[in-house]
């Protein structure tokens, strides 16, 4: 089994994300790996349709 990569992924994530350390370490690591991805093109942007959908389903302030 190949050793996971901290180096590359802290590096990734206070160089080019710019997170804090302690957003760094409180992220899980699917969390990072999405944000990896969304910054390397590598996810579909949400549609606006289906943000107002969301906004709508689940309002802020419950």
């Amino acid at each position: 089994m190949k050793a996971f990569p901290w180096d590359e992924a802290i590096g990734f994530g206070l160089g080019v994300l710019r997170l804090s350390p302690a957003a760094f370490w409180a992220m899980t690591p699917r969390e990072l790996a999405l944000a990896i991805a969304a910054v390397s093109g590598g996810v579909t942007p949400l549609r606006r349709s289906d943000l107002t959908h969301l906004m709508t389903r689940y309002p802020d302030g419950r």
